[in-house]
């Protein structure tokens, strides 16, 4: 029975009161949303569910509109940082937006005082606020150079990328905590669907981009005598991906007849990334319980199905796609949360330990050439 959501029958003082309950009940539910977000998001529970991350969870299990997963997520991992941030949001003394402008000016030091001071403040006087604490530049050029677009929404992942098959036990790299909120700027590259098939693209590009694609225009003037841009970009990602895919797994339109065998044990021969790359259709291959296929198209990798570790062969029957994600929750599974984490920490110290060894380098060279600029450039 469809339930009636008519209120002309209530008097104004009904009306008025039941509104100020039910605002007073959304922003405790609201805090409690948070905070489930916040503990899923730290046990990358979404992972077993068939999602590589948070986000992707939010807008296609939850059913949460992009920007409202976007902005939840970011608030649930600043106020896991600060807790007291669920109480003020559930009195009322923070709102969502607050708590997303306040997340990247928030540190141990100054938490307490910042969020006092930022209590029952409108949107517009919260970053009044900011803008006093924390100033910048009253003087802006005329001609300012955009800084790289930061990434969409989508790349908000909890675990970093793996560097090698993390079902091989040996090294992966990630992170199973939220990471550190940083300031956020809207994306400026936008994907709109503008009719049937064909789509509106908006962003901006260097100097450097603008000069090539006029460059390509000019290349194509006896193909594409308008110069239409957007066939122009079409058909340099055709491009682009064939080459792409030629790096990725070796594809070819004619491959070698017979199979060189792989030397190494992780090796992976080409005509094997080729034909799992087919048939997995280029998607994470992750199942979740309930049925639920990964989404998964970007940070793919070739997982073996059998570790590495316990012998397991480069062969097609027994090597899959998986995101970074479910690949590291595979290794999880066969080796543990606590041995993977115990490699994770090998494989970040010995990085570090690599990147000092090379600035040593560097600088113990800068010290003995007779051309120390030289040394700095290269």
């Amino acid at each position: 029975m469809a339930r009636s959501y008519s209120l002309v029958h209530l008097a104004d003082g009904i009306l008025l009161s039941n509104l100020a309950a039910l605002v007073a009940r959304d922003r405790g539910t609201t805090a409690e949303l948070l905070a489930h977000i916040a503990e899923v998001d730290t046990r990358r529970l979404y992972v077993p569910e068939g999602f590589p991350s948070m986000f992707l969870y939010c807008v296609h299990q939850l059913r949460l509109s992009e920007d409202s997963a976007y902005k939840r997520i970011q608030a649930a991992r600043t106020a896991r940082q600060f807790p007291h941030i669920f109480d003020a949001l559930a009195y009322g003394r923070l709102h969502l937006t607050a708590v997303k402008l306040l997340g990247p000016y928030l540190t141990p030091g100054n938490a307490t005082e910042l969020l006092e001071a930022a209590a029952r403040k409108t949107t517009r006087e919260v970053e009044q606020l900011l803008a006093e604490r924390f100033p910048r530049s009253e003087t802006l050029a005329l001609v300012e150079t955009l800084p790289p677009s930061p990434p969409l929404p989508h790349d908000q992942r909890s675990p970093g990328p793996v560097e090698t098959c993390a079902s091989d036990g040996i090294q992966a790299a990630g992170t199973l905590a939220p990471r550190r909120v940083g300031p956020v700027a809207a994306p400026r590259t936008t994907v709109t669907p503008e009719a049937p098939e064909r789509f509106l693209f908006q962003f901006t590009v260097g100097r450097d981009t603008h000069d090539d694609l006029r460059y390509a225009q000019a290349l194509l003037s006896h193909v594409i005598r308008s110069g239409d841009v957007a066939e122009v970009i079409a058909r340099a990602l055709k491009a682009l991906i064939r080459e792409l895919e030629k790096r990725k797994f070796a594809a070819t339109s004619r491959p070698r007849s017979g199979h060189r065998r792989a030397t190494a044990r992780r090796c992976i021969p080409a005509h094997v990334m080729r034909a799992v790359w087919e048939r997995d259709g280029g998607r994470c291959t992750f199942v979740g319980p309930a049925g639920q296929r990964c989404p998964a198209r970007a940070f793919l990798q070739f997982d073996h199905i059998d570790p590495v570790a316990l012998g397991g062969q480069a062969t097609v029957d027994r090597i899959r796609l998986r995101c970074a994600a479910h690949n590291q929750y595979a290794a999880e599974c066969t080796f543990g949360t606590e041995f993977m984490r115990h490699k994770r920490e090998e494989a970040r110290r010995a990085r570090a330990e690599a990147r000092r060894a090379a600035a040593a380098r560097r600088l113990a060279l800068f010290r003995s050439s007779p051309f120390p600029s030289l040394v700095l450039c290269s």
